[in-house]
């Protein structure tokens, strides 16, 4: 159901996604990229965050990639990310236990960003998401190009806030 391993072929039109997470000093100014493919449709997203970590920017990612689908039907997706972190944590069930356990890694460690984990594992739930670790700057040119668009939104001059890291993080201007 979550496993995020390959699903069975049901006939489903598939998706194929790339995403990507940047963050300029870990934590600092962060941003994703994604870059989706539907048959003949092409969609690129991003956006920028002021204060946020490199994993919160790989995991939100994949929640926005899956939440630009605009279908009704259920749709056979597949990631594609560079974050053995995001892979392994679906793929492996990391993220599926967590959630079991109240979002506690063992019984004094809680799991690091849970909000966004949650988010993830609900919004995976319309459709049959497998996902794919892709080696990182080994010239795939959607991974690129996710790449290109998570660190251009990294560097912005608009940049959104992180509002549960931050929370957690206060953060501190840098001027």
């Amino acid at each position: 159901m979550f496993s995020g391993k390959k699903p069975k072929d049901k006939g489903q039109k598939k998706v194929i996604i790339y995403t990507d997470g940047a963050c300029l000093g870990n934590p600092g100014p962060g941003g994703y990229g994604v870059v989706l493919r539907y048959g003949k449709h092409f969609k690129e997203l991003s956006k920028g965050f002021r204060h946020t970590t490199n994993n919160r920017m790989e995991i939100l990612a994949a929640i926005e990639a899956l939440r630009a689908l605009k279908s009704d039907k259920r749709l056979h997706v597949i990631i594609h990310s560079d974050s053995q972190l995001l892979v392994k944590s679906i793929n492996e069930g990391w993220a599926e236990k967590w959630r079991k356990n109240n979002w506690k890694r063992n019984r004094k460690d809680k799991a690091l960003n849970a909000d966004l984990w949650a988010m993830l594992l609900l919004e995976m739930e319309k459709h049959d998401v497998e996902f794919v670790w892709v080696k990182g700057h080994a010239d795939i040119p959607d991974n690129e190009r996710c790449d290109r668009l998570s660190k251009d939104a990294a560097e912005s001059m608009h940049l959104l806030i992180d509002e549960v890291y931050e929370s957690e993080n206060p953060y501190k201007s840098r001027n």
